[in-house]
């Protein structure tokens, strides 16, 4: 991967720097407009931004498919799947003994190891599993819309529900405590949002390019003195949870190695609920800001499950993921060596003009619908049925009680280049 040198590289380098600065995605004008210009312009380029590896910026829609649908030619494991600078993924390597990745979930995995890890859990979050489940997040949906009338007739929406309902229909389904679950949102929150002055870890220095891989670590440790002594107590007495399929889970015959083992909690009590937050918080944005919408779902609700499509669509909770080439690949005329770093857009991509109609206006029939907010191929969210579950179910709630609602304040997302979604989404509204 060759470094940028000319007046027009240097500009393209320039262009992309805010998509590495966490602080940048919670203006989420400017980040449009950034993948835009590079979806207009430099659909495939390889940029240098210091501080950090050049990476290929794959933001057209196609691409983006054509990359995560070859799992084999590009992992997602052999270098950090997020973006690390230098120095953070030298510090990453030096907390594991090698891995770039201090978290070793599926998203970190690459097959046969990955297909191994996925089973444990795949039939738990396919549809007949999902099914199963049905009854407990449509009663936990129904206390959420209880709880949202008691506040009536204001409360900020993010932090009072979105972030707190799926956040308990996960952790009830995994096994975890109701008295833990704050806890379990605190670090979730310091993982996905290590940069947001108002959501990182205490006494955190969001200037330091090593502070990613420095919370993540208290995370990960936290994480692991929480969910091993709920290992040994599942493998002592089994239970109908997802903790126990997980403690007792066999790989090639051996238990789960630790690290990945902690690590699967660890997504679980974090991708399972924050990215179905963020969506269920851009929904009530988006009523909040056109009352014709709420009208049109209250008197039609077969469209709550088209609405919610264009909420993932819009939202793409997960900004990217990063890939490396195990090979010399040709894309788009240009050859992506073996070894080279590739930033996968999601984002972009639900943004291409070239696959979606009118992709900047928030549509509520859009048809056909075909985003990339769960990713795609072979690392496509696990929990994907759950959280379009979730979100329909508390949608279906709500809506008919739901009379009027509108916004009392600035709409605010999380600065956070990796998982983002309104932080703060305050309402006035009028409840049945």
């Amino acid at each position: 991967m060759g470094a940028l040198s000319s007046k027009s590289e240097q500009s393209l380098s320039e262009l992309v720097a805010p998509i590495f600065n966490p602080a940048s995605f919670s203006q989420r004008e400017k980040i449009d407009g950034i993948f835009a210009a590079l979806r207009r312009d430099h659909p495939l380029a390889c940029v240098e931004v210091p501080e950090y590896d050049p990476h290929w910026m794959v933001t057209k829609y196609s691409d983006v498919k054509e990359i995560t649908r070859q799992d084999s030619l590009f992992h997602s494991g052999d270098r950090p799947k997020i973006l690390h600078s230098q120095a953070g993924e030298a510090l990453a390597r030096s907390f594991t003994g090698g891995s770039p990745n201090l978290f070793q979930s599926l998203v970190q995995l690459d097959p046969p190891e990955h297909t191994a890890y996925r089973n444990v859990l795949q039939g738990e979050f396919m549809p007949g599993g999902i099914a199963k489940m049905k009854e407990k997040v449509a009663k936990t949906a129904q206390e959420f819309v209880d709880q949202m009338a008691t506040l009536a007739p204001t409360c900020d929406f993010a932090d009072d529900v979105a972030m707190n309902y799926p956040l308990q229909v996960v952790l009830d389904i995994v096994g975890v405590p109701r008295e833990h679950h704050p806890k379990m949102l605190q670090l979730t929150q310091w993982l996905f949002s290590y940069a947001d002055p108002d959501l990182k870890r205490h006494g955190s220095d969001i200037t330091d390019p090593e502070e990613i891989i420095k919370t993540w670590n208290v995370v990960f440790t936290q994480f692991h003195e929480f969910f091993m002594p709920l290992v040994e107590a599942r493998r002592a007495n089994p239970k109908e949870d997802i903790a126990t399929l997980i403690a007792n889970a066999k790989i090639d015959g051996e238990s789960m190695e630790e690290r990945k083992m902690i690590s699967y909690f660890g997504i679980l009590a974090t991708a399972g609920h924050d990215t179905t937050s963020a969506t269920t918080a851009l929904g009530m944005k988006m009523l909040a800001e056109n009352p014709d919408m709420l009208t049109r779902l209250k008197e039609k609700p077969d469209l709550v499950p088209s609405f919610v499509e264009e909420c993932i669509r819009w939202g793409s909770p997960v900004q990217h993921f990063i890939r490396s080439a195990t090979e010399d690949y040709v894309l788009r005329d240009q050859t992506i060596r073996k070894g080279d770093l590739l930033y996968i857009s999601y984002l972009s991509a639900n943004r291409d003009e070239e696959e979606f109609d009118d992709p900047f206006t928030f549509k509520l029939d859009r048809a056909p619908n075909r985003h990339v907010g769960f990713g795609f191929g072979g690392h496509v969210c696990l929990g994907q049925h759950l959280a379009r579950l979730e979100i329909r179910t508390f949608w279906q709630t709500l809506l008919p009680r739901l009379k009027r609602v509108e916004l009392t304040g600035p709409v605010k997302f999380t600065e956070s280049e990796f998982v983002c979604g309104p932080k703060s989404v305050p309402i006035r509204f009028d409840m049945d």
